[in-house]
């Protein structure tokens, strides 16, 4: 009689979309699934769930699997950075899944950026910088230890974020309305793509219409690619923001240079940071010249199966 067949699963999930990965235990993809938005902070634990639950069956139903061959499931979810979310994000799934009369087994949730880390060096040691809405580093020393620089949200910090850029850039509109600082061409680019042409319109949307400032980050990185000197500067304090975190960094995770010559490995992830865009390109000749200890690299593998590998750990490390 053959073995039974086990599988772990990885999810990946954030504010727009939720990506799912069904795997073997040797590591091996055999199913891949995606649906809509998984941030229980802002749908709530049910729907999240309902999200979560959907692509395992979705999953599951690929391979012709059943929910007693999971081994293990691991979530990394947006918004699931502190213990307490996790394990109310973890038992409002499970019962959930009780609910529609699913059993799921070993199961963990995981913050989005835990995964990225696991994916991005494929289990093994160094640091990631995300920069998308929001800003923050993590990283794992050669003991396997988690060590994590900002993330302290829009209020306190977020750095060199989307959102922090995009406040930036508003206020730099705003003297340049008053008379109080340069003239941008932000100023042009915010009037015509979200209508606010003055002080009546800015207000309104920031302060009574919850207009998303992160959605100016954009129009600051196309002024500053049409050499717009107000919006340039913007992008170059960005980039020294970032760089601040993998500075902070460094001291923790030195050990990974084992060999005198030899760099810590650094990813770029997120919207801002990885993508192909002016502040990127600023933030790696940034680190470049300011920080010789580091070496940028591709993700090795992506977010969901950075969530495989930890399932597969998990699972080893429970097994009877």
């Amino acid at each position: 009689m053959s073995p039974k067949k086990q599988y772990v699963i990885g999810i990946d999930g954030g504010g727009t979309k939720t990506a799912a990965l069904l795997a073997d235990m040797n590591g091996a993809v055999l199913a891949e699934a995606t649906g809509g938005p998984s941030n229980f902070q802002m749908i709530g634990v049910d729907k999240a769930a309902e999200v979560l639950l959907g692509l395992v069956v979705d999953c599951l139903r690929k391979v012709q699997g059943e929910f007693e061959d999971i081994a293990c499931v691991v979530a990394g979810l947006t918004g699931a950075g502190r213990q307490t979310d996790k394990d109310r994000m973890r038992e409002g799934l499970r019962f959930y899944a009780d609910q529609n009369g699913r059993k799921l087994g070993l199961t963990i949730i995981e913050s989005d950026a835990r995964i990225a880390l696991e994916g991005a060096f494929a289990g093994k040691p160094g640091i990631i910088l995300i920069a998308g809405t929001g800003s923050i580093a993590f990283a794992k020393d050669v003991e396997g230890v988690i060590h994590r620089v900002g993330g302290w949200g829009r209020t306190l910090g977020d750095e060199g974020s989307g959102y922090a850029i995009g406040r930036n850039g508003l206020n730099a509109v705003t003297n340049d309305l008053d008379g109080r600082g340069r003239h941008t061409k932000l100023t042009t680019l915010v009037a015509e793509r979200f209508g606010l042409v003055n002080q009546e319109r800015i207000i309104a949307a920031v302060y009574r219409e919850n207009f998303d400032i992160a959605s100016i980050a954009p129009l600051v990185l196309e002024a500053a690619s049409k050499r717009d000197p107000v919006c340039v500067s913007l992008v170059r304090a960005a980039a020294v923001e970032l760089s601040a975190h993998v500075r902070a960094m460094i001291p923790r995770v030195n050990s990974l240079r084992r060999k005198k010559n030899q760099k810590i490995p650094l990813s770029l992830i997120g919207s801002l940071a990885g993508g192909n865009n002016l502040l990127s390109k600023t933030l790696r000749r940034q680190i470049s010249a300011t920080l010789k200890q580091i070496a940028v690299i591709s993700p090795k593998s992506s977010p969901p199966y950075g969530a495989v590998l930890m399932a597969l750990e998990a699972h080893r490390v429970n097994a009877p």
